[in-house]
């Protein structure tokens, strides 16, 4: 019947206000975990890609020093006079080309990982945009509701 009452005690303002700021603060709660997630992660995806660039960066850094080498004794081979060079170095590489090779090696290989560190920097976006928006947001309509 239309009449009947329901009965159901009616809630206070008060109580009913405590509600939503506990609903909120559980939000608010909830995504600062969602946050904190994503930047782990990302931070897991940025020091997988940055030990492959690390990596690359420190075969680079010893094939430009095994470059440097390999300049001295080109140098000192060309400088060298031609009766005494043939009778020094029974082998059949020079010296000098020996550390061309290995240096040519270590900075193939190192740019080809630094390259790939890159690649994989390029891959994603290290920032958590999405939750941070949100969060910004929600806390912005907090600021603007007092």
């Amino acid at each position: 019947m239309a009449t009947e009452v329901q009965n159901r005690p009616e809630q206070s303002v008060a109580s009913l206000v405590g509600g939503i700021v506990g609903d909120v603060q559980d939000l608010i709660k909830q995504q600062l975990a969602l946050t904190r997630k994503e930047i782990e992660a990302d931070l897991r995806k940025t020091q997988d890609a940055a030990s492959f660039l690390f990596a690359g960066l420190g075969l680079m850094l010893f094939g430009c020093f095994a470059l440097c080498l390999m300049l001295a004794h080109l140098i000192h081979q060309l400088t060298t006079p031609a009766a005494l060079q043939a009778s020094q170095d029974p082998a059949a590489i020079p010296l000098w080309g020996c550390y061309g090779i290995v240096s040519a090696i270590l900075l193939i290989g190192g740019g080809a990982l630094a390259f790939a560190g890159k690649k994989k920097f390029d891959s994603f976006n290290p920032l958590p945009d999405e939750s941070a928006q949100v969060l910004k947001e929600n806390i912005e309509w907090i600021a603007n509701k007092k």
